[in-house]
């Protein structure tokens, strides 16, 4: 039993945010993690999915190397190597995590976690008593009622990314992020591929022609796909799966990969019993990460913001700023950059046209066809940037569609936070060629003043 500033409860993006800048500040902070630290960002979701992708990619430049002047043939995938490649980078960042945590002198406790008090966090038998507790024990993969996760021929991302093999045909149930970054990625293995969406489009948190250039994009990559749509039901047999659609249409695949979400890992862990309230399973918090119980702060997937592993690290670094008196700025979740890393990207910021025209605001519109840029002729790629403007003439939103857009979002970003209008982003120099100067000609176009652009 020890007394600390603050107990944190998961070690993943959120958590370990959360200690790294506590510690930073001067705070005595214990850590408790029940399996890796690092969570399922790196363990199971972002980097190694990331990893995939660029397998894919390269695999993808092999088949069309002759559209380069580049001699060379595709052969097939070594799913050995492709695995090692992608452990290799997990493990080199987990290690550097370690190394964090350890030269920061935050206690760290390996095992698993109970809240038993506003105060007390129990592993096993040992006691850690903190002023400050904050939960941060991350999400699951979920299913739906009845779909029952077999880990061989129903499959979540958690199986996924550790495929000893490519498999000849996949079913992707759910075409949100992570159902269109394994598609993408099997389609790139070599695999056919059917994606099925309950939502009119894929990706439907993006902006609609975010989603209809994306579902372009994949028709021309040879990736299937239902929209609009439930699932019914899955028969299995030594051969595979038939998924029953409740349009009566059925599909047979090797395989099917559920990504209908992920939800908050809540249970067991003691949060009602301690009083902290909650709703769907999920902690509910203000706008700093405070729970109802004085001293009990949550963060990361636990809590209902957007699950990306960026909005755990600022939640939590939010946290230990706000425990050391710093009283930090809340987050503004519409200015969280958002990434889908399919080929090609979907990547934005801000509002869509239609949050926007919901919270009633007047819009004014500006697409900027890749097809003017010359990185991206350069590339071989297709897409466009979208910008959304109030009346005023401040970009609100900025969506993207292309291949590396998501590196673009940095500056995107930074002109939706700042407020900026598309004459402070015009005057700016973009170098020339690259896919950065897109932003640039998209503003300018805005103000009126388009280049490599008709208007």
């Amino acid at each position: 039993m020890a007394d600390f500033d603050l107990v944190i409860l998961g070690g993943g993006s959120g958590g370990y945010a959360c200690a790294l800048r506590a510690a930073q500040l001067g705070l005595k902070v214990a850590l408790i993690e029940k399996e890796k630290l690092g969570g399922t960002c790196l363990h199971r979701g972002c980097i190694p999915t990331k990893a995939l992708l660029h397998a894919g990619e390269i695999a993808d430049g092999a088949r069309h190397s002759a559209e380069f002047g580049v001699k060379a043939e595709f052969h097939s995938m070594d799913m050995v190597a492709v695995n090692a490649y992608k452990d290799g980078v997990i493990s080199k960042l987990h290690k550097g995590l370690q190394g964090l945590v350890k030269s920061r002198n935050i206690t760290y406790v390996e095992g698993e976690g109970k809240l038993v008090s506003a105060t007390t966090v129990a592993v096993g038998s040992e006691s850690y008593i903190g002023k400050n507790v904050v939960l941060a024990t991350g999400s699951y993969a979920k299913s739906l009622p009845g779909l029952d996760i077999d880990g061989k021929q129903i499959i979540t991302s958690d199986q996924a990314i550790h495929m000893g093999y490519v498999p000849k045909s996949v079913i992707v149930l759910g075409g949100g992020v992570i159902g269109c970054e394994f598609a993408s990625v099997w389609k790139s293995f070599g695999s056919e591929v059917r994606i099925i969406e309950a939502l009119p489009h894929l990706v439907a948190l993006e902006d609609e022609s975010s989603s209809k250039a994306l579902e372009r994009a994949f028709r021309k990559r040879g990736i299937n796909f239902e929209l609009g749509v439930k699932f019914k039901s899955v028969n299995q047999s030594a051969s595979g799966v038939e998924v029953l659609l409740e349009d009566g249409k059925s599909f047979a695949a090797d395989l099917l990969l559920v990504a209908v979400g992920r939800g908050p890992t809540s249970a067991g862990l003691g949060y009602e019993d301690v009083g902290v309230k909650m709703d769907r399973g999920y902690v509910l918090v203000d706008n700093k990460c405070r729970t109802n119980i004085k001293g009990v702060w949550a963060v990361g997937d636990l809590i209902p913001t957007l699950q990306l592993a960026h909005v755990g690290f600022a939640e939590g670094i939010m946290v230990a700023e706000e425990i050391a008196g710093l009283n930090p700025r809340p987050i503004d979740y519409d200015g969280v950059p958002r990434v889908t890393y399919s080929e090609p990207e979907v990547a934005s910021v801000g509002l869509t046209t239609a949050e926007a025209k919901k919270r009633g605001i007047e819009v004014k519109e500006l697409n900027y066809d890749l097809a003017g840029n010359g990185k991206a002729q350069i590339l071989k790629t297709a897409g466009a940037i979208k910008l959304v403007a109030d009346s005023s003439g401040t970009v609100i939103g900025i969506h993207m569609v292309g291949s590396r857009v998501g590196e673009l979002l940095a500056e995107a970003q930074l002109i939706f936070n700042w407020q900026a209008d598309a004459n402070d982003v015009g005057q700016h120099l973009h170098a020339h060629p690259t896919l950065s100067e897109a932003m640039g000609e998209a503003h300018m176009a805005l103000a009126g003043k388009p280049l490599h652009a008709h208007g």
